[in-house]
């Protein structure tokens, strides 16, 4: 029997559970570290492509800020074509990575939380094997959907630029109108994104949970988060705040060692850097867990009936003795 708070059941199941953090952990991380190399290779090889001419490298010696830019708009002439190319493949296959694992990572870490909540169930039960192809096929597509999601949202940035542009032309230049303008068409990209991706994430868990196709999925969190706004709100609100505590925690942890930086060796700053930041990373993972098990807990509480007020029934007649003597059938009253 859980408590009538998923906020705290969230959080209980996410501390007795550390492993489900760490296999949260596991395939962020790898797709994190993955990146992370492939931006370096992608940089080695493509600086390895360039020529500098003796020319070119006096101009970026002078530190001039306009002889350095003219010294690397002649390096990059002609290379920036494959840079995009490059770019482009590095893209495809770092989303491509992601979508599977992410998909087997929200597999293992939804059927961990079910087996949580649903302790004393036969697995049997509820852990059909003829849903576990579909809803993985339901995962692929959420995810395939999520990429798409964010790959809008970058070309409507580069939408709201250009929006942004007509609003400073050259004859009549507004910078802080064009400004206003593009922060603005941001808000409203950004809010738009955040609020799709959440609720693709959401229905990957309806995947899991009950085998359904991704069409399916959304329609079963979008109900969800309707019927159930109250304990939705509580829990995404606490995690969010929780998160946010964090990053500000995070940052002003990483200034001490980024001002010292200057005055002591710079490898131990770095590596305190570097600590911090992925002891940031591994918070941000449990408080996800934790929001995870607080929706996997609200699925799994029964919604509460409505309380109807108690109706009055009227006295029935039935109940009047018709044989019992009255007031004025006693002896020795006065009549009046």
């Amino acid at each position: 029997m859980v408590s009538s708070s998923p906020t705290l059941e969230g959080f209980r199941a996410a501390f007795r559970r550390p492993s489900l953090t760490l296999a949260e952990m596991a395939w962020r991380w790898t797709v994190g570290g993955v990146a992370g190399a492939l931006f370096l290779f992608y940089c080695f090889e493509f600086l390895d492509s360039v020529t500098v001419a003796p020319r070119d490298s006096a101009l970026l010696r002078t530190r001039q800020p306009l002889l350095v830019a003219r010294a690397l708009a002649h390096i990059l002439r002609g290379s920036l074509e494959r840079a995009v190319f490059g770019a482009l493949l590095a893209i495809v296959a770092l989303a491509a990575l992601w979508i599977v694992a992410a998909c087997i990572g929200r597999a293992v870490t939804v059927r961990a939380l079910l087996s949580y909540f649903r302790s004393g169930v036969d697995r049997a039960v509820f852990f059909d094997p003829s849903k576990t192809s579909a809803s993985f096929r339901s995962l692929i597509w959420l995810s395939v959907l999520r990429v798409a999601v964010t790959l809008a949202a970058l070309l409507a940035f580069v939408g709201a630029m250009i929006v942004a542009g007509f609003a400073s032309p050259e004859k009549n230049p507004q910078p802080a109108l064009a400004a206003n303008v593009f922060m603005l068409l941001a808000v409203l990209i950004c809010g738009t994104w955040f609020v799709l991706n959440w609720l693709l994430s959401l229905a990957g868990i309806f995947a899991v949970k009950d085998g359904s196709d991704a069409l399916g999925s959304i329609f079963a969190a979008v109900y969800f988060a309707r019927e159930r706004g109250a304990p939705v709100a509580a829990v995404s609100g606490c995690t969010g705040l929780a998160h946010l505590a964090a990053c500000c925690v995070a940052l002003a942890a990483i200034s001490f060692p980024l001002a010292l930086a200057r005055v002591a060796p710079a490898r131990p700053m770095i590596a305190a850097m570097v600590a911090i930041g992925l002891a940031y990373c591994a918070f941000a993972d449990w408080l996800y867990i934790a929001r995870l098990a607080g929706y996997v807990c609200i699925m799994e509480t029964p919604a509460a009936l409505p309380v109807t007020g108690a109706r009055r029934v009227p006295p029935s007649v039935d109940h009047i003795d018709r044989d019992e003597a009255i007031l004025g059938d006693i002896p020795g009253l006065p009549q009046t």
